[in-house]
């Protein structure tokens, strides 16, 4: 699958928040956006370019191109409910974020390889599949061979595993369970996504 494999902390530095978790480097230069220039010849931005810095910082975050992210976005059109809300309730039920925010993998790059390793178990059986959409009642677990990954048991111990209120972990079995779609409040994502979809009904 393709994916995203450029300079994050020079990413990070161009919306102004560690969108891909602790990094010491964009911490050091967070208030100088990337470039030769830095913050000189910086124009006033359009309404336009805010909706679309928008619309990538959401698709860097969550480790999408532009075509898949369309997908999302066209599934979250024909879906009940506010659009924006809709997006990012089902870009949190992609089986790569579900395995991050399990605290199986310390980023969403390392869950979505995780995946594509075929480490990762839905109901019991191996998904290899990273856009897999985990739907409620499904549970998402470790192969048993792979309990024992150094990255996973790293990922576990650090792990806060009451912090997100849609998935329940099993300590025991090493597995989550997916309770429902995530209300809006409950995702701490930075993302303002009635931009995004402002910019996709133009």
């Amino acid at each position: 699958m393709a994916r995203f494999i450029g300079p994050k902390t020079r990413i990070a530095r161009k919306f102004g928040e560690a969108i891909y978790g602790p990094d010491r480097a964009f911490e050091k230069r967070k208030s100088y956006p990337p470039g030769q220039h830095g913050l000189n010849h910086r124009r006033k931005t359009s309404e336009y370019g805010t909706q679309l810095k928008e619309k990538q910082k959401a698709k860097y975050t969550y480790g999408l191109l532009e075509r898949q992210f369309r997908i999302v976005y066209a599934d979250a059109k024909r879906s009940k409910g506010v659009t924006g809300e809709v997006l990012l309730g089902l870009l949190e039920s992609r089986l790569d974020n579900v395995v991050y925010r399990l605290g199986i993998a310390p980023t969403r790059a390392a869950a979505r390889q995780l995946v594509g390793h075929r480490h990762i178990l839905v109901d019991g059986e191996v998904v290899n599949i990273p856009s897999y959409r985990i739907k409620a009642g499904q549970i998402v677990g470790v192969r048993e061979k792979s309990k024992s990954l150094e990255v996973v048991a790293n990922s576990l111990q650090n792990a806060n595993h009451s912090k997100y209120p849609w998935l329940e972990w099993d300590k025991n079995t090493m597995s989550g369970k997916f309770l429902n779609m995530p209300e809006r409040s409950d995702i701490p994502e930075n993302i303002k996504e009635q931009l995004i979809v402002d910019l996709y009904s133009k």
